[in-house]
């Protein structure tokens, strides 16, 4: 759906938005600015990793949004991120994406219509602002989701799935970092073509969630390290318990494997209910043995 946001007479350029594009539509709005066939092939592709390019008088970028329907386990560009193409030039600028945008309309109700962005490159700094910052609220989410796994790491509390959901947050950082990587080579190509206030701004946001991308990563790295070693520790005092255990039986097992239980007198063969007593105790043991067990943490 093509939707014209702002008309050329105001301001001296035009903002055309299209939402869900098909292939007559691209066609149309391509012939009208000259926009070459196989950039708009890449604005099709949903798949397509940020990127700038220039053709002529044409400049296009992608860019990636924090997906809002990315779900917990998402760990691939495609599921963490969300598309947006960006055709501009000297007095027109069109965005073209498959979702809806809610910052989209933010900016021209604050923006635009305002008349605080006078050109298609201050416009595109907005765009460019607002697809980074996306990222601000689920990051803060995975080192909210880090702060919750670390106490119970070092407490050694039993919670279902931990290493599986310490990869899930480790894999969004990354796939999160990799995007921050070339987001700040299209901001090299923008350099000069933007404000330098408006340049360093959008740097030092990339840098700021790069920084926290990482130190998720780290972190996440350090406590699949410690949970490592805990485990370890825990292996290693199970083991030591089950050799002392071994240690006080292994000479009487060598009696009875040299003697056996070959002696002339054993009241206990003639008792009625000796085989049941023996069966009972041999259950209580094991019973209390799985107890103990159980409240030392091995099961």
């Amino acid at each position: 759906m093509i939707t014209i946001l702002k008309e050329k007479k105001e301001n001296g350029y035009e903002w055309i938005d299209i939402t869900n594009p098909v292939k007559e539509e691209l066609t149309e709005v391509s012939a009208k600015y000259d926009l070459h066939k196989a950039l708009v092939e890449d604005s099709l592709q949903p798949e397509h990793l940020p990127k700038f390019e220039m053709v002529a008088d044409t400049q296009f970028i992608i860019l990636r949004v924090y997906s809002s329907a990315a779900k917990k386990e998402a760990d691939t560009i495609q599921e963490v991120t969300d598309k947006i193409a960006v055709f501009f030039g000297a007095n027109f600028l069109i965005t073209i994406h498959r979702r809806e945008y809610p910052f989209l309309e933010e900016i021209k109700n604050r923006y635009v219509d305002t008349g605080k962005c006078a050109t298609p490159f201050q416009l595109l700094f907005r765009i460019i602002h607002a697809a980074i910052t996306s990222y601000n609220t689920p990051i803060a989410e995975l080192a909210k989701e880090l702060d919750f796994f670390e106490p119970k790491i070092f407490l050694q509390e039993k919670t279902p799935s931990l290493l599986k959901n310490l990869y899930y947050i480790k894999r969004k950082a990354s796939v999160m970092d990799f995007i921050f990587d070339l987001t700040r080579s299209i901001l090299e190509n923008l350099k000069g073509k933007i404000a330098s206030t408006h340049f360093n701004q959008l740097k030092d946001e990339i840098l700021r969630l790069q920084t926290n991308t990482k130190h998720v990563v780290d972190n996440v790295a350090n406590l699949l390290n410690i949970y490592i070693s805990l485990s370890s520790q825990r292996t290693n005092e199970v083991v030591r318990v089950l050799t002392v255990f071994s240690v006080f039986f292994m000479p009487l097992t060598f009696i009875v494997g040299i003697y056996g239980m070959n002696f002339d007198v054993m009241p206990e063969l003639r008792w009625s209910y000796g085989y049941l007593y023996v069966i009972t105790f041999m259950v209580f043991v094991t019973f209390l043995i799985y107890l103990w067990f159980k409240k030392k943490g091995w099961l």
